[in-house]
């Protein structure tokens, strides 16, 4: 069997370069193919993840907090073990009602993260 450490396929807790985003939010890329991406993203209380859209699936984990998440204009509240997907090119976005934690998935890759 071939070892696969050092060809991108695993990513250590601390690695990755956190980036702030919006007032209060910082997001760190966790791993990423072409096809696929994994972003960590930190909110403050009451920070908010603007409203916006994009051509990729993005598919979101509550890892940590509690969030008012709206997707097309309807608005949900969900904490800690919730989840949910964004079809393309819909409008979405977040708000932090505490201190949280996203784990987003996208697909394809937001080749606009990488620098």
């Amino acid at each position: 069997m071939s070892s696969t450490i050092g060809r991108g396929f695993f990513v250590a807790a601390g690695d990755g370069v956190w980036e702030n985003t919006e007032p209060g939010v910082r997001r760190r890329i966790m791993a990423y193919l072409d096809e696929m991406m994994m972003v960590e993203v930190l909110f403050e209380k009451n920070a908010v993840g603007s409203l916006h859209s994009h051509p990729h699936i993005q598919a979101s984990y509550v890892a940590e907090g509690r969030f008012e998440v709206t997707i097309d204009g309807v608005i949900t509240t969900l904490e800690q073990g919730g989840s949910f997907i964004v079809p393309g090119n819909l409008t979405h976005g977040v708000k932090a009602l505490e201190a949280g934690r996203l784990i987003d998935i996208f697909t394809p890759h937001r080749a606009e993260f990488l620098k």
